[in-house]
């Protein structure tokens, strides 16, 4: 399968009166997204919308969720447009309390249903970032609370994907390294990952928090682990990849820094509020994007979804015009990227017509 271009629905903005799903969906076509990653919480956002229900309630309904995915499901069909996955699953593997072990099993059968209305075959992971004394260190447990989902999975029809990913915050598995002894010890075809070029570099590379921007050897840790990426990871475990960059700070991100926020790891505020898609070095941009990409298309192979997830304080923004110019720039990003790693159009026949894209 060639690469394809998609996006997250949360790139294109927060689903404000001003950012509707429909106003986002509209930009990602106008600018050839052929797919997008689902966040959950924009599908609830929509759910409260179209059912009147309370939106101060903890999530609305199964009833308006289900609706919600039935008009995403349509909006996107008649763009043309594909759900790549829902996500996030979050805040699973390795749960000491066990009590709410299962209370995400239950929510994760309905999660089951909801990808069954949108089409789409994929739930993704991201390891737990919650406060250590509510995660075990305990690997096998990890492993065990994965492959039960796997395992649940493989008993939908059609089968349930999951897509492991590492967060360069997350509390046990923070790098690709462990995401992959994860995946390989859980052993389920189903169970895969996604690998980011934000969160590999996050980890290894940047470190919002010193005066720097960098960690101790940055560049010789790059390059070691993108050697190891290349040697030990199987591609058909990578379900699909996310290709961003992010800003440079003018400042450490320690207490008094505007971004600082005491309840969460100074790289979990930095991701929220600093990426940058591929290329925007005139915004700061300064991550060593391009390398692992490069490991990601030419020294693996990788052929599939290209997702650009952005997460940046210009998302907070009500403006209209807000979903329709990260939309362009992703689209200004990705063509960069189609440049740097040698990609281009295939023009493929496919059932639907869509524009994919491909090595030559």
């Amino acid at each position: 399968m060639p690469c394809k271009l998609g996006i997250t629905s949360m790139s294109l903005g927060r689903c404000y009166a001003n950012h509707s799903f429909t106003t986002k969906v509209d930009a990602a076509q106008k600018y050839g997204y052929r797919g997008i990653e689902l966040f959950h919480e924009d599908l609830a956002d929509l759910a409260f919308f179209l059912s009147g229900e309370n939106p101060t309630l903890a999530e609305p309904s199964h009833q308006a969720q289900m609706a919600a995915a039935r008009h995403i499901r349509q909006l996107c069909d008649a763009r043309k447009i594909e759900i790549i996955c829902l996500q996030p699953f979050s805040q699973y593997d390795g749960l000491l309390d066990r009590a709410e072990h299962e209370r995400r099993l239950d929510q994760l059968r309905f999660w089951f249903e909801l990808s069954r209305e949108l089409a789409t075959d994929i739930i993704q992971i991201p390891a737990s970032f919650l406060p250590a004394h509510l995660v075990t260190e305990d690997f096998d447990l990890i492993v065990s609370d994965l492959r039960k989902v796997a395992d649940m999975g493989l008993r939908e029809n059609p089968p349930v994907r999951f897509a492991y990913e590492s967060l360069c915050w997350s509390t046990r598995v923070d790098t690709w390294e462990r995401c992959w002894d994860v995946v390989r010890a859980v052993d389920r075809r189903n169970f895969g990952m996604c690998l980011d070029t934000f969160n590999i570099a996050g980890r290894i590379y940047a470190d919002p928090a010193a005066a720097s921007g960098r960690t101790v050897d940055a560049d010789e840790a790059v390059r070691e682990s993108i050697a190891r990426l290349v040697e030990q990871v199987d591609v058909t475990k990578v379900f699909y990849v996310q290709v961003v960059d992010a800003e440079r700070l003018d400042e450490p991100l320690v207490p008094g820094h505007r971004f600082y926020d005491p309840d969460q790891p100074a790289r979990m505020s930095w991701s929220r509020n600093c990426r940058l898609f591929y290329g925007e070095k005139e915004r700061g941009a300064y991550l060593p994007v391009k390398d692992i990409a490069r490991a990601f298309f030419h020294g693996l192979g990788f052929e599939g979804w290209v997702s650009l997830e952005l997460f940046n304080r210009r998302m907070a923004d009500r403006s209209a015009e807000v979903p329709e110019e990260l939309a362009k720039r992703g689209a200004i990003s990705w063509a960069k990227l189609q440049k740097d790693m040698g990609l281009k159009v295939d023009k493929l026949k496919k059932t639907k017509a869509e524009r994919v894209f491909a090595f030559l």
